[in-house]
């Protein structure tokens, strides 16, 4: 099913690369995010939903995939970390630079 192949298009992504961003490029709380890991000189891959096509479907197999609906929607060493909030408070603890 396309679901099935956008899962697996998910995990491939999320398990080759440290750090990934699910985002929306409009998004003050994405925008603060990308900030944040730049300024840990952190690159992500970001992931721009409403630059896809299939964004929504994206965004929908995220929310079956982690429980989260919102952007932006962070994995890090492909374990999902979670939205804004918690990678600000990840940054702040150093619970990132651990897991990195």
């Amino acid at each position: 099913s396309a679901n099935a192949a956008l899962a697996e298009a998910i995990k491939d992504t999320v398990a080759s690369n440290d750090v990934v961003v699910y985002s929306k490029s409009w998004c003050p709380y994405c925008q603060r995010c990308k900030a944040a890991l730049a300024d840990m000189n952190v690159t992500p891959t970001v992931v721009e939903l409403d630059e896809l096509d299939d964004g929504a479907e994206i965004q929908a197999e995220l929310l079956s995939l982690t429980g989260q609906r919102t952007v932006p929607n962070v994995f890090v060493k492909g374990a999902h970390l979670g939205g804004n909030d918690d990678t600000q408070r990840a940054i702040s603890s150093g619970k990132l630079a651990q897991l990195l």
